[in-house]
C-alpha cells in the first residue's frame, strides 16, 4: 500500500486469487543494439530544451538517452495476445499485458531479452477490505488561521494568513519579492491524477495563462489525467493564485501533469510508470520534478520491498530518480507517512541519492508524528529537509480551500520554493541548489532522522548562492583604483564599498552604490572609482557588502566578494593644476570631481553646464594644497554630457567634462 500517502496505521487488503494472478509483466532487455537512433542526433529523441540543459551543465548525452531499440519493441508487440504498456529507456525495459503463457515463453526466447517477470495482477482488481490509499489524509474544509502571522505591505503577494505562515517559515516571501515566482521554470508532477485541474478556482491563473504544457496518463495510455484528487491537491500548493487566501509557492511556473499511479492497486508496475514519467519530463526539458508517491509494500506480498531495499540503488523508482538527477533535473520526493506504523521508515523513491526528500512539519516547525523516519538503509541523511505538511493549505475537490496532512503536501511546498530559488541562479546545476537548500536547514550541523538538515531558510540559501555567484576585481591607473564587480540584484537592494588600506586594522566603508533599476532579479555589472589621495604604498583591499533586504524588520546583508590590488605610486605629490571626474562616464548616479593644486583655495567655485550652455548646478567649496575629492550631484543630472569648470575666485583653475548615462 502507499503508506507514504496515508495516515492510518495499517490497512489490510484481502487479495483474491484471480487478482493476484499476474497479467502484466516487465521485459528487461540486454542492450540497445541495432538502434536506429544515434548519440550524434539527439534532437530525434530529446527536446531542444533538454539538450540545452545538458549543454549548460556539461552533462554528456549517453546510451541512457537513447530510446529502446525500436525493432525490439516491434517484435514484442507482434507476439499474439500481447499489448505494450510503457517503455523505459533508462531501465531498458518494457511493460506488457498478456494472459497468454505461450506469449511469455515466446518473448523470453528472444535473443535480446534478458528476463521477464510478473509485475502486476489485472488492473483495477481489488476485493473485500479495499481502502482507497489516498483517502485518509485528514483533509479539512477550513484552514485554522488564529494566531498566524500576516504578510507585510511590502510583500509582492497578498498571501492571506494561511499561505503566509507557510512561506514565512522558510523566509520564502523574499524570493517572491525579488521577482522569483517561477517564471520560465517547468515543473512535472508525477501523481495519481489531477481531477478538475482545468476548472477549480486555484488553477484559474495557470489555465488562463497557458501554464499547463502537457499531460499524460501512463496507467491508461492517454492524455486524460482526471483520475484522482491527490495530484490536483499537490498541484494547488505550487500553482494557486487566490489573493488574500491561497498563494502557491511558484505560481508563475509552467507544468506537466503525469499520472503514473494506479490508485486502485499497488504493484511495482507503478514504479516502472514513474520511471517512464520521469523520462518524459527529462525529454521535454523540465527543470523540476515533484512527486508525492512512494512504494514499500504491495498487494502481492511476494513483491514487497524491505527496509534494506531503501538504499537508493535497488528499486526501479530510486534508480529512475537518480538517473533523472544525473540528467540535471531537481527532484523533490515525499519522504513518507509511516512514522506511526510498523514500517516506520521512508519509502522509495525518497531513498534515491542526489534528490531532496521532504518530511512534514507544521507552520511552527514541529514535526508531524506521521512523517516517516530516516535514514536510508545505507545510512544517508533522510529526509533531506522538511516543509509544511501538517495542516497544509490545499485546493479541495469541493472547490473550497482547506488543509491536509501528509508529506505528500510538504513535498510540493518545498518543490515550489526550490523552483523559485533555482530560477534565480540558472548558472548553477541541480546539485548546487540541493546543497544550498540543505546548508540553509535549521539543523544543518546536527541533522536527524525526522527533519534531516532541518527547515530551510530560503533567504539564507539565496545569500549563499549569491556569494558563490558574485565576482570582483580591482585595478589601479593614474592614482585611481577601479573596483569592478558582477552580482544579482533588484533596485530595492544596495551596495556598500569598504576599503582596507596599508596601515588600516579593519575595513572602512567608503561609498554606497545603488543598483540598476529593476524589480526582477537580474545579473548586473558595476564599477566604482576610488581616488587614492594620500594612500601609502602596499596592498589595498576592497570588500563589497550587498544589502539584499533593506527593511528594518528583516534587514539582511552579505559580503559577496573581496578584491585586492598592489599600490606602488605616490599620489600625494601634486605638481600642477589638474581636474578630472571619476568614473566617467557614470551610469549609477555617482561621480566625483578630483581637483589638484599646489596651493590652498579658499573661495573655490564649481559650475556645471549642459551642452546648450545653460548653468545647471553651482557649488562653492575650499581646499588645502594637494588633491581634493568632491561628490558631484550626478544622480540629479539627466542623461547627457556636461562641462564642469572650477575657479579660484575669478581665476580659472581648469575645465573637464562628465557623461551621465
Amino acid at each position: 500500500m502507499k503508506q507514504l500517502l496515508l495516515l492510518f496505521l495499517s490497512a489490510q487488503f484481502i487479495i483474491t486469487e484471480s487478482a493476484a494472478q499476474f497479467t502484466r509483466y516487465i521485459v528487461k532487455l540486454k542492450d540497445k543494439g541495432n538502434n536506429t537512433f544515434s548519440l550524434a542526433n539527439p534532437i530525434a529523441y530529446l527536446s531542444q530544451r533538454a539538450i540545452d540543459r545538458r549543454t549548460r551543465y556539461h552533462i554528456p548525452i549517453d546510451s541512457f538517452d537513447l530510446p529502446v531499440t525500436p525493432s525490439y519493441i516491434t517484435q514484442i508487440k507482434n507476439v499474439p495476445n500481447v499489448s505494450i504498456l510503457n517503455v523505459s529507456k533508462w531501465l531498458n525495459a518494457v511493460t506488457i499485458q498478456t494472459s497468454d503463457a505461450n506469449a511469455i515463453t515466446t518473448i523470453n526466447a528472444f535473443p535480446f531479452v534478458k528476463n521477464i517477470s510478473g509485475i502486476a495482477a489485472r488492473g483495477g482488481q481489488r476485493s473485500i477490505g479495499f481502502i482507497d490509499k489516498f483517502s485518509n489524509e485528514n483533509l479539512y474544509s477550513e484552514p485554522p488561521v488564529a494566531n498566524r502571522l500576516t504578510e507585510t505591505e511590502s510583500d509582492y503577494y497578498n498571501y492571506g494568513a494561511g499561505s503566509f505562515a507557510e512561506v514565512n517559515l522558510h523566509n520564502a516571501q523574499f524570493l517572491h519579492n525579488v521577482g522569483l515566482r517561477g517564471q520560465g521554470m517547468q515543473i512535472a508532477l508525477l501523481d495519481a491524477g489531477f481531477t478538475n485541474y482545468a476548472t477549480l478556482r486555484s488553477f484559474d491563473s495557470i489555465n488562463a495563462n497557458g501554464q499547463i504544457l502537457g499531460t499524460w496518463d501512463f496507467v491508461s495510455g492517454n492524455a486524460d489525467v482526471n483520475d484522482h484528487n491527490h495530484g490536483m491537491e499537490c498541484l494547488s500548493i505550487i500553482s494557486a493564485n487566490i489573493p488574500g487566501q491561497f498563494i502557491g509557492k511558484a505560481p508563475k511556473a509552467s507544468f506537466y501533469l503525469y499520472r503514473t499511479e494506479d490508485a486502485a492497486t499497488e504493484y511495482p508496475i507503478e514504479e516502472h510508470n514513474w520511471a517512464c514519467g520521469a523520462e518524459r519530463a527529462d525529454s521535454a526539458g523540465v527543470d523540476v520534478i515533484s512527486t508525492s508517491l512512494g512504494y514499500t509494500q504491495f498487494d502481492n506480498a511476494t513483491l514487497n520491498h524491505t527496509y534494506a531495499d531503501m538504499n537508493g540503488k535497488t528499486t526501479m523508482a530510486a534508480m529512475a530518480a537518480t538517473m533523472a538527477a544525473r540528467k540535471g533535473l531537481l527532484i523533490f520526493a515525499a519522504n513518507g507517512n509511516d512514522g506511526n506504523n510498523s514500517w516506520h521508515y521512508l519509502s522509495t523513491p525518497a531513498d534515491a541519492d542526489s534528490i531532496l526528500s521532504v518530511g512534514a512539519v507544521n507552520t511552527s516547525g514541529f514535526v508531524g508524528s506521521f512523517s516517516s523516519y530516516g535514514p536510508s538503509s545505507d545510512g544517508r541523511v533522510k529526509p533531506d529537509v522538511a516543509s509544511v505538511g501538517v495542516n497544509a493549505m490545499i485546493q479541495l475537490p469541493s472547490n473550497s480551500i482547506g488543509t491536509g496532512n501528509g508529506t505528500s503536501f510538504a513535498c510540493p511546498n518545498m518543490a515550489g520554493m526550490g523552483t523559485c530559488l533555482w530560477q534565480g541562479f540558472p548558472e548553477f546545476n541541480n546539485m548546487k541548489i540541493i546543497r544550498a537548500i540543505q546548508k540553509a536547514g535549521s539543523i544543518f550541523s546536527t541533522p536527524d532522522d525526522r527533519i534531516g538538515y532541518g527547515i530551510p531558510n530560503l533567504k539564507a540559501a539565496f545569500s549563499s548562492l549569491l556569494v558563490d555567484f558574485a565576482t570582483s576585481s580591482a585595478t589601479i591607473n593614474n592614482c585611481t583604483a577601479t573596483l569592478s564587480w558582477t552580482s544579482k540584484d533588484v533596485s530595492a537592494m544596495r551596495y556598500e564599498i569598504e576599503r582596507k588600506s596599508p596601515g588600516d586594522t579593519a575595513f572602512i566603508k567608503i561609498a554606497d552604490v545603488s543598483p540598476s533599476p529593476g524589480s526582477i532579479l537580474s545579473n548586473n555589472n558595476y564599477q566604482y572609482s576610488d581616488a587614492l589621495d594620500g594612500i601609502a604604498n602596499g596592498i589595498i583591499s576592497y570588500r563589497i557588502r550587498q544589502i539584499i533586504d533593506t527593511s528594518v524588520a528583516t534587514f539582511t546583508a552579505v559580503y559577496i566578494d573581496t578584491a585586492a590590488t598592489s599600490f606602488t605610486s605616490n599620489c600625494s605629490v601634486v605638481t600642477g593644476d589638474k581636474i578630472y571626474t571619476i568614473p566617467n562616464p557614470t551610469s549609477n548616479g555617482q561621480a566625483k570631481l578630483v581637483i589638484e593644486t599646489t596651493y590652498e583655495v579658499i573661495n573655490m567655485l564649481i559650475t556645471i553646464y549642459d551642452m546648450k550652455g545653460s548653468l545647471v548646478q553651482k557649488m562653492t567649496s575650499s581646499k588645502f594644497p594637494g588633491r581634493t575629492i568632491i561628490d558631484l550631484p550626478a544622480s540629479r543630472l539627466p542623461k547627457g554630457k556636461y562641462i564642469i569648470k572650477v575657479y579660484n575666485g575669478k581665476k580659472d583653475i581648469g575645465t573637464t567634462s562628465l557623461l551621465s548615462l
